[in-house]
């Protein structure tokens, strides 16, 4: 329990480090979102309108002001209005989040899968060259950039072999190809970690004891080796999850998806500072969330992390 607690207070400190980032970050931005918005001749803004509009959104106190109202208020649940839409962030942040969640974690689970299959076929490969270029898979894969994937994939899978359209696409369909660019980086380093893990694993003295018995390689590898092998694949996995966000940036401007990525790309052009924090600290949430479940489910997989961190304690 006291690990839990200590856990939930360094990711609150975590969420705090990330708003006062980020609100310095883009205070250091150059441009102005309600100029950029509003100073346009064909609106007939007057510099008393403007200056109003100033007033509403906060941006005429100073810098320290603005900083703490912001801070009191997202503490509140009150993220803002949006100065180019004129709507609440909140709403605007609803509207985008379910697609990029399930963007994310389409990815995340693909990756998962793919990282296993690379692993469990480098590890029983049947032959050596297989197993060898199994393991350079990887290597491989964690090297290429997320949008040199999306474009590739569009160019082979849908333009050359047709198996996907990306013209008019179904709900689902349209899935296919932004899943696979997010997944394919992703894959990789799990891939690496578990083949990693595995190789050490298999090296214990229970591997040997286990095979005296009479379970098959893979038997051993499936029921006792993997359990202990999985443990560092899912923190690894919630490392990554910052990277899959980050991502969703690219793959969703890429694909031409709607979601927190093209938002956030609307809100970096426009200089649409309370969405821009918004997005950022839900992004920080999601990654503090992500890795205390990671440790929630390393503690039910392995009952010796309780007992150590107890005797810690």
């Amino acid at each position: 329990m006291t690990h839990l607690i200590s856990r939930l207070g360094q990711g609150a400190l975590v969420l705090l480090a990330t708003f006062t980032i980020s609100f310095i970050l883009v205070q250091m931005m150059p441009g102005d979102a309600v100029l950029i918005r509003f100073l346009n001749p064909e609106m007939g803004m007057t510099p008393e309108d403007i200056a109003r509009i100033r007033v509403f959104y906060g941006s005429d106190a100073p810098i320290l002001v603005q900083y703490f109202q912001s801070l009191l208020a997202v503490l509140s649940g009150d993220f803002g209005y949006s100065v180019q839409s004129g709507v609440p962030v909140a709403q605007e942040i609803a509207t985008n989040l379910p697609p990029t969640l399930l963007l994310a974690s389409l990815g995340l689970l693909t990756a998962l899968g793919l990282a296993f299959v690379l692993a469990w076929g480098a590890v029983l490969g049947p032959w050596p060259a297989l197993r060898r270029w199994i393991g350079s898979v990887p290597a491989l894969m964690v090297s290429v950039p997320v949008f040199w994937v999306g474009i590739t994939l569009i160019q082979l899978v849908s333009f050359k072999l047709g198996w996907v359209s990306v013209i008019a696409p179904g709900p689902w369909e349209k899935l296919v190809l932004p899943v696979l660019t997010l997944a394919l980086p992703i894959a990789a380093p799990i891939a690496q970690i578990l083949i990693r893990n595995i190789e050490d694993v298999s090296t214990r003295a229970f591997v040997p004891v286990a095979r005296a018995k009479g379970l098959s390689r893979g038997a051993v590898l499936w029921g006792h080796v993997l359990r202990n092998a999985a443990l560092p694949t899912l923190a690894i996995a919630g490392v990554l999850l910052g990277e899959l966000i980050a991502g969703a940036v690219v793959t969703e401007t890429v694909f031409g998806l709607n979601g927190l990525g093209r938002l956030a790309e609307r809100s970096v052009r426009t200089q649409d500072i309370a969405v821009l924090q918004a997005i950022v600290l839900i992004s920080a949430a999601a990654f503090v969330a992500i890795s205390f479940l990671v440790d929630l489910v390393s503690l039910a997989i392995d009952p010796r992390l309780r007992t150590n961190r107890s005797l810690a304690a």
